[in-house]
C-alpha cells in the first residue's frame, strides 16, 4: 500500500473514513473497483480495520488533523501520489459537540465555535483547495460534500454544527459553479439522523423513539443509504447533478 499502481478504478479519498458513514462510503467505492484512501484524525487502529475489509487492492490509509492546512495539504498529496492521481473527494468528515448557549461559559462557546468550524467547513474547504489540484491534472473530477438536515432546520444544541452545515452548502454551490468549466462537479448530501455507531447513545430508549418518529418511515437513515446517494453524486451520469443538495432524511424534514 502507499505505491504509485497501474489505475484500475477512479481513485478516491474520503474523510473521517475511520468510521460511521465514512467508513460505509469507502466500503461502497471499494467494492466498485475504486483505489480509496482512508483518512482519519487520530484512529490509525481503525483505518487499518477499514483498510483490511475494502475488497480490491492499493487502497492507503493517510492521517491528518483538517484543522490544520498543512497537514490537510500533505495529506491530499500523499494520497494523489499513492493512488496514481484523484478522481473524486467525498468531504465526510466532522466534528459535533454540545454546546447550548444558554449552558455553556463564554470561553467553552468560542472554543466550540472554532472547532468545529475548523473541521467542517474550513478543513473541507482546504481539503477542496488541494483535491482541485489533481483533478485539473486528471481534465475533471467529482466531489461530494456530507452536511446534514441540521443546516436547515437548526441545531439548538449544536448552533456551530448546524452553521457549519449550512457553510458547506453553500460553499459547494459556489464550487460547483467555479469548477464546472473544467468538468468537475460538486454536489452534497444532507442526511438526517443515521444509524452509525456515533449515534448509538442517542438512539436509546427513550431518545431513541422520540427521534425514530421524527420520519414517518418510523427509523432512522441506515449508513448504505447515504453511501448510495455519494455514489451516484460522483458517479459519472450525475455530472448534471452539480450544485445540488440531495436530503437523505426519510421525510423526516422537507424543504421547498
Amino acid at each position: 500500500m502507499g505505491q504509485v499502481v497501474a489505475e484500475t478504478g477512479r481513485a478516491v479519498l474520503v474523510t473521517g473514513a475511520s468510521r460511521g458513514i465514512g467508513r460505509t462510503v469507502a466500503l461502497a467505492f471499494a467494492a466498485r473497483g475504486d483505489r480509496v484512501a482512508v483518512h482519519h484524525r487520530a484512529s490509525p487502529d481503525a483505518a487499518a480495520a477499514v483498510l483490511a475489509e475494502l475488497p480490491g487492492e492499493s487502497h492507503l490509509a493517510v492521517q491528518a488533523d483538517l484543522a490544520d492546512a498543512g497537514a490537510v495539504r500533505e495529506m491530499v498529496d500523499r494520497a494523489a501520489a499513492a493512488l496514481g492521481g484523484l478522481d473524486v473527494l467525498v468531504n465526510n468528515a466532522g466534528v459535533y459537540t454540545v454546546h447550548e448557549i444558554t449552558e455553556t461559559s463564554y470561553e467553552e462557546w468560542q472554543r466550540a465555535w472554532r472547532q468545529i468550524l475548523d473541521v467542517n467547513l474550513v478543513g473541507a474547504a482546504n481539503t477542496t483547495w488541494c483535491a482541485v489540484r489533481h483533478m485539473l491534472d486528471r481534465g475533471g473530477g467529482r466531489i461530494v460534500n456530507v452536511s446534514s438536515r441540521g443546516a436547515f432546520r437548526g441545531e439548538p444544541r449544536h448552533p456551530a454544527y448546524g452553521a457549519s452545515k449550512a457553510g458547506l452548502n453553500a460553499f459547494g454551490q459556489s464550487m460547483a459553479r467555479a469548477l464546472a468549466p473544467y468538468r468537475i462537479a460538486v454536489a452534497t448530501v444532507a442526511p438526517g439522523y443515521v444509524e452509525t455507531d456515533m449515534t448509538n447513545e442517542l438512539l436509546k430508549p427513550p431518545r431513541g423513539a422520540e427521534i425514530r418518529a421524527q420520519s414517518p418511515f418510523g427509523r432512522v437513515a441506515r449508513p448504505e443509504e447515504v453511501a448510495a446517494a455519494v455514489l451516484y453524486l460522483a458517479s459519472p451520469e450525475a455530472e448534471f447533478v452539480s450544485g445540488a443538495i440531495l436530503d437523505v432524511n426519510g421525510a423526516s424534514y422537507l424543504r421547498t
